[in-house]
């Protein structure tokens, strides 16, 4: 397999990265639209009488009235929680993964094998990360030089002889080098935005469901608390189209960043078969038990199983960005 040079790697992610900061505002703007347009058609859009529905322009220009009063709040909210994930991505990801800073005294042998490969293809020596588990995995991350991290587990220290360990880190350096780490924390923040909506939803349908029956016959004859209930609903609803079309976003940018860190790596480290003996290792024994965060767990080499917990990580479990193990084995077999 052929690797694309770095520099069409870089540009295409820069291209990807400004085209999902663009693609994201458009679907919250067409949710919230949407939103209010099927609360008016269930408020009295729809005529009985005609069979049809009522689609006048004053009724389309109300609902439009209503969805721009209704934005502002939502971009702000949006913006103040992309611009706090954005700059605290770091120990966000830290503190989900059990991540610590590892010491040169610690494991010279890791340093050593990073300043290698740094050297060789050029780039900023990343921070060191490790991980006290015994399972074998690592990853990359980071936005800028300041925060690129390249982070290792015990296990696969441990375990892998000194060039299987440098195909991975070979790997990890060619996803910072190709910018995939800020290509893919930005689809993060978006998928976590959208996945926080849609639970948030989900909750307040069942507390409705669950303590508000009382109310529901109480609020003027039933009306406001059905309203609430369908409101609830329609939420649910749009928040799961949202959250899947932002999942197939990330989708389709992830799984190709893999096979191009596979055979950037390999053609770092000079070595493709060390590298997919590394991922046959890997492959079994890659969970993490502290690791239960879906969007966390894309960062990883490979992939480490989590707890489905909820609706959006059953959706998020059918969109993996990684591709089959065996498939990156044997692409690196024939390198």
């Amino acid at each position: 397999m052929k690797y694309v040079g770095i520099y069409s790697q870089q540009v295409g992610n820069n291209i990807k990265s400004m085209l999902l900061l663009l693609c994201f505002p458009l679907i919250i703007v067409g949710l919230v639209w949407l939103f209010f347009f099927i609360m008016d058609f269930l408020q009295g859009g729809y005529d009985p009488s005609q069979g049809a529905m009522d689609i006048s322009g004053s009724r389309l220009e109300n609902v439009t009235y209503m969805a721009l009063q209704t934005l502002p709040w939502i971009a702000g909210a949006v913006t103040i929680w992309f611009i706090i994930a954005y700059f605290t991505n770091t120990s966000i990801i830290r503190n989900a993964t059990g991540a610590r800073p590892l010491e040169r005294r610690e494991n010279p042998r890791v340093y050593n094998i990073v300043e290698n490969l740094t050297m060789t293809c050029g780039m900023d020596m990343p921070k060191i990360n490790v991980i006290d588990t015994p399972e074998l995995n690592a990853f990359a991350s980071g936005i800028d030089r300041n925060s690129y991290t390249v982070t290792v587990t015990t296990g696969l220290c441990d375990r892998l002889n000194d060039k299987e360990l440098e195909g991975v880190i070979a790997h990890e350096l060619t996803h910072i080098r190709n910018k995939d780490t800020r290509l893919l924390i930005i689809s993060i923040i978006f998928v976590g935005i959208m996945a926080f909506v849609l639970n948030l939803a989900t909750r307040m349908l069942w507390n409705h469901l669950i303590w508000g029956g009382g109310n529901r016959r109480r609020d003027n004859n039933g009306k406001n608390g059905a309203g609430i209930l369908v409101a609830a609903v329609v939420a649910i609803v749009l928040a799961a189209i949202g959250y899947l079309f932002v999942l197939l976003t990330r989708f389709a940018i992830s799984r190709k960043r893999e096979y191009m860190a596979d055979a950037g790596g390999a053609e770092l480290c000079g070595d493709p078969l060390a590298l997919a003996s590394a991922l046959r290792k890997i492959s079994g024994n890659p969970a993490l038990a502290n690791v239960e965060r879906q969007d966390v767990a894309q960062l990883f080499i490979v992939r480490p199983p989590y707890a489905s917990q909820g609706i959006s990580s059953i959706l998020d479990g059918m969109f993996s960005t990684h591709p089959p193990i065996e498939k990156r084995i044997a692409y690196l077999e024939q390198f």
